[in-house]
């Protein structure tokens, strides 16, 4: 996650690590959830084990691919309607401190003339 103080390249860098350490541990889990299913499957042979757990672990590792592309398009939707409401919210401020300022510079200007 990038801190205000990093530039953005350092803030890139350390996504794209966090993304190959996660994507890395994925491969690794599935790899071992192929291993633990064809240890099941004893009547297979060396090579049917692991043609099985080649499969196995593409399968796992598209379903991840997919999972995590439709996480990252969800955080972009969710980042573009925040910032629509925080933009909405600003304007909300600005326009209630004019008002309020005009109101209180009427008001003293009001003060001022009746005395």
């Amino acid at each position: 996650m990038a801190r205000a103080a990093e530039p953005p390249g350092i803030a890139a860098g350390i996504n794209q690590i966090e993304g190959y350490l996660l994507l890395r541990g994925e491969r690794d889990a599935a790899r071992e959830r192929a291993r633990r299913l064809t240890g099941r499957l004893d009547w297979l042979t060396s090579a049917q084990r692991a043609e099985v757990e080649r499969v196995y672990l593409q399968d796992q590792l598209a379903v991840t691919e997919q999972t995590l592309r439709t996480v990252v398009r969800r955080c972009e939707e969710m980042r573009a309607e925040y910032q629509e409401v925080y933009r909405t919210l600003r304007r909300r401020l600005l326009l209630a401190c004019l008002l309020g300022a005009g109101a209180l510079s009427g008001g003293l200007a009001a003060a001022l003339t009746v005395r």
